[in-house]
């Protein structure tokens, strides 16, 4: 299948549950796919890359294996996403390595993720944190901030410094989130 062919084929896709993890099991049985996969996710298009996303997400969540040799590309362009619609299953993607990193200590992921990834990801996720994001993109970057700090000490006081400010004009599920992680923070 080629980019162009893959590129209408997300024409058919939609939010169900269904239909994104027919396609992730199309890109996870053609691994190929993954490169015009994640062009077509980093493009502007409203309509398209959004729907890449989601099957990017759960190939991922499949398999998070797959994303291995095309981690630079995939944390490298975060940064220039535009498309809210496509930031939120993105950073779930980022959430999901950041987990299973630190948390879990898969030494599959330690042997991938390099610092400089990790710095990268510390800069978007802050970057986010900051400005209008959604709160699905604020609470992944919030959880992933958080993970990152056992590492770089001085993630969590710039993390509770923003959580602290931006607390009370947030929503719901942001201050259920923040509240989550000053715990953790506070430990």
């Amino acid at each position: 299948m080629t980019k162009d062919q893959l590129y209408k084929e997300l024409n058919y896709v939609n939010a169900t549950r269904i239909c994104r993890a027919k396609y992730a099991n199309l890109i996870i049985e053609n691994l190929n796919l993954i490169t015009p996969l994640l062009e077509i996710l980093f493009s502007d298009d409203k309509k398209i890359s959004p729907r890449a996303s989601w099957i990017f997400e759960f190939a991922v969540k499949e398999d998070f294996t797959i994303i291995f040799p095309h981690l630079d590309k995939f944390i490298n362009n975060l940064s220039t996403l535009q498309i809210d619609s496509a930031k939120r299953p993105c950073m779930k993607i980022i959430e999901i390595l950041i987990e299973k990193y630190y948390h879990k200590k898969n030494s599959d992921i330690i042997k991938h993720l390099t610092k400089q990834h990790k710095e990268k990801i510390t800069e978007v996720c802050f970057d986010w944190m900051m400005s209008e994001e959604k709160v699905a993109v604020k609470a992944y970057s919030m959880n992933s901030l958080y993970f990152l700090g056992t590492e770089f000490d001085w993630i969590h006081p710039e993390l509770k410094t923003i959580i602290e400010r931006d607390y009370s004009s947030q929503s719901a599920g942001f201050k259920a989130r923040s509240r989550h992680i000053l715990i953790k923070i506070n430990k």
